[in-house]
């Protein structure tokens, strides 16, 4: 136990570094514990969740596919337009865009989306960029946390928990929507008199073609059709008696049959690195918990709380959301969902309140710092590239505290629905 926990520490420390690859550093970690036999091969294979690695390579194949219309582009252009060339009604329009095209899609391919054009935006209104970046980061993070696969953190406490995509959204969705409106709200009263544009600025705006974005209309319905298929299928899952992976895998299989793309060409937009990441760590955490260090780890945690589900989901919230401000939240969540089963096994404690507690916790966390979360890091490198980058102070700055607002939202939307 004690050689197996120093092994999954360093090579946690060697993820939270980034001295090398963390897909390098995952599988370099699950290798040496079925090499040193700290967990037989067989049990190590059991240990992935293909349940979640399904749900994510079905969704990426999707949004890959998608991104070939120009539809997110199309939107950011609309939206400014819309917003007649006023600079916050453009922040907060292209805000609500990435909420909830992140909620249904993976946020970073929603950032990577988006950023260009808003970049385009803001150059063309004459203003800096930092703003919009900022409001866009956290709306993305913010709108993932809504549903079932807006974020890795919810895709992996579903499948451990046995949770729908309905779950997520009668669950987490209302938290998420305050969040969302006093986030923006704070971001307009930062910002508001900082952000000034000249009328023949806005003239421009007004004067871009938003249609011109678009590439295929062919292709935008049929990624539409299948899209919303799917979600429905997301929805309809438990009548359906089907998992979540197996839903997103038809989607994508049924959208790759019909968009008369190649093959090879839209699985070389899957992010490979992220799904053998999860491989790896899966693996990890499956050692610990063979050995018993998660129900050591558990049975500590519940005498400290004595059992109190009150001060555990708060303990959990709170200690999410600090860790994956600093640390990444894939990690953190993969270690803390056995620990959250084997203290409802322990203590003997309706555990559903903890997943809400773990999944806001560690989503909205993400915030907190520029590596909170990846979308941050894109984001940032989007920015750098263009000669407007975002140092890691002047992100804290802003974003930490806001961070710590969302928190105290949850908090309070936790105690009041389900821990009381």
């Amino acid at each position: 136990m004690l050689t197996a926990s120093i092994i999954f520490v360093l090579i946690y420390a060697l993820i939270v570094s980034e001295k090398i690859h963390r897909t390098i550093a995952a599988l370099f970690g699950a290798v040496i514990m079925i090499l040193f036999s700290f967990i037989p091969q067989e049990k190590a294979i059991e240990a992935i969740d293909f349940n979640t690695l399904g749900l994510l390579i079905g969704m990426m194949v999707i949004v890959e596919i998608t991104k070939h219309t120009g539809l997110f582009e199309y939107l950011a252009v609309k939206a400014a337009k819309w917003s007649k060339g006023e600079p916050m009604k453009i922040m907060l329009a292209l805000s609500l865009i990435t909420a909830v095209a992140s909620a249904f899609l993976d946020n970073v391919t929603t950032v990577l989306l988006i950023v260009p054009v808003t970049f385009s935006i803001t150059r063309t209104l004459g203003v800096k960029a930092f703003p919009f970046l900022m409001a866009q980061i956290f709306a993305s993070n913010i709108g993932g946390t809504a549903t079932l696969i807006g974020d890795p953190p919810n895709i992996m406490i579903g499948g451990a928990a046995g949770l729908s995509f309905l779950d997520f959204v009668i669950n987490d969705a209302p938290a998420v929507i305050v969040v969302q409106a006093v986030t923006s709200l704070i971001f307009y009263l930062l910002y508001r008199k900082q952000v000034v544009v000249e009328p023949e600025n806005r003239k421009k705006i007004l004067a871009m073609d938003e249609m011109e974005f678009i590439k295929d209309t062919k292709l935008l319905r049929k990624s539409l059709a299948v899209l919303g298929l799917t979600i429905l299928g997301f929805i309809l899952h438990g009548a359906l008696h089907l998992e979540a992976a197996t839903l997103a895998m038809a989607g994508a299989t049924l959208l790759l049959a019909v968009s008369g793309l190649e093959p090879e060409k839209v699985f070389r937009g899957v992010e490979w690195p992220v799904i053998f990441f999860f491989v790896g760590l899966f693996i990890l955490v499956g050692t610990l918990e063979e050995l018993g260090v998660i129900k050591l780890i558990a049975v500590k945690a519940v005498e400290l709380t004595k059992g109190n589900l009150v001060l555990t989901g708060l303990l959990i919230l709170w200690l999410s959301a600090i860790a994956s401000a600093f640390i990444d939240n894939i990690p953190f969540v993969a270690t803390m969902i056995p620990l959250i089963k084997s203290m409802g096994a322990i203590g003997g404690m309706d555990i559903m309140p903890l997943w809400w507690a773990l999944s806001l916790g560690a989503c909205l966390g993400g915030n907190g710092t520029l590596v909170g979360a990846s979308a941050n890091v894109v984001v940032a490198g989007m920015a750098e590239e263009r000669g407007e980058p975002i140092s890691f102070t002047r992100y804290l700055a802003v974003g930490f505290p806001i961070m710590l607002v969302s928190i105290i939202i949850s908090t309070v939307y936790l105690y009041i629905f389900y821990l009381t």
